[in-house]
């Protein structure tokens, strides 16, 4: 039987601990993070989670500023805020952030788990997609986990970290928007201006090796995002 994975995000140690362990011994699949940062981190380590317990007030990154770069990531992953704060105003910011549920510390573990099975029964089996490789991009071959871009089978381009995930994004998006803030969350771990400019130029890099095939284009959608388009 697949273990229910969850991500929890909690700073108090002892409180993490105690989680860790109940939670573990009731056959859930564990990682514990301790500040917003590591938790992001986690976050996009694996794409495979399935519910993420997010405590508010934490160093680095708080649970609202964390929830807010998940939900540009992933939309359905559910979401448990676990907090101190009790006020009407916090309690409706987390719903609006997309919060499947909020508890108010101190709570029982039963409760919580309680809580978990009740949001897992709402949310859909996720079907598991096996994701190729290979990618065909008209006349170029990408090997992704190779980091290798070919072009008729002659022109081969080594592609670095970056430039290979940011093009693995795009085949998987194929003439669809890739929104630009999920992106640079994505494969940068923040949406700041450095990292945005930093990704202009990798995006630059891939439009130069694609540039062999007249019937590939990188369209820059202004103000949101790009496409990855195969031309008639």
């Amino acid at each position: 039987m697949v273990r229910t994975k969850i991500l929890i995000v909690e700073d108090d140690p002892n409180l993490g601990k105690i989680l860790n362990e109940y939670l573990e011994a009731k056959n859930y699949d564990i990682r514990l993070a301790i500040d917003g940062e590591d938790g992001l981190q986690k976050f996009l380590e694996d794409p495979n989670w399935d519910i993420i317990l997010l405590d508010v007030m934490m160093p680095k990154k708080d649970g609202f500023s964390l929830a807010k770069d998940i939900r540009k990531v992933n939309q359905d992953i559910p979401i448990i805020f676990l907090t101190a704060k009790s006020q009407k105003d916090n309690v409706i910011k987390a719903f609006n952030l997309g919060a499947d549920d909020y508890l108010t510390k101190p709570f029982s573990i039963e409760e919580l788990v309680a809580r978990i099975k009740a949001v897992m029964k709402r949310v859909p089996k996720k079907e598991v997609i096996k994701l190729p490789e290979k990618f065909k991009i008209s006349n170029y071959e990408f090997i992704h986990n190779q980091n290798i871009l070919m072009y008729n089978q002659k022109e081969e381009y080594k592609l670095t970290t970056k430039e290979n995930e940011l093009l693995k994004l795009f085949c998987e998006n194929l003439n669809n928007k890739v929104d630009r803030n999920s992106a640079l969350i994505k494969i940068w771990g923040d949406d700041s201006y450095y990292n945005a400019r930093s990704m202009d130029v990798y995006i630059a890099k891939l439009r130069k090796y694609l540039k062999s095939d007249p019937k590939i284009e990188i369209k820059t959608i202004h103000g949101h995002g790009f496409k990855l388009l195969i031309l008639d």
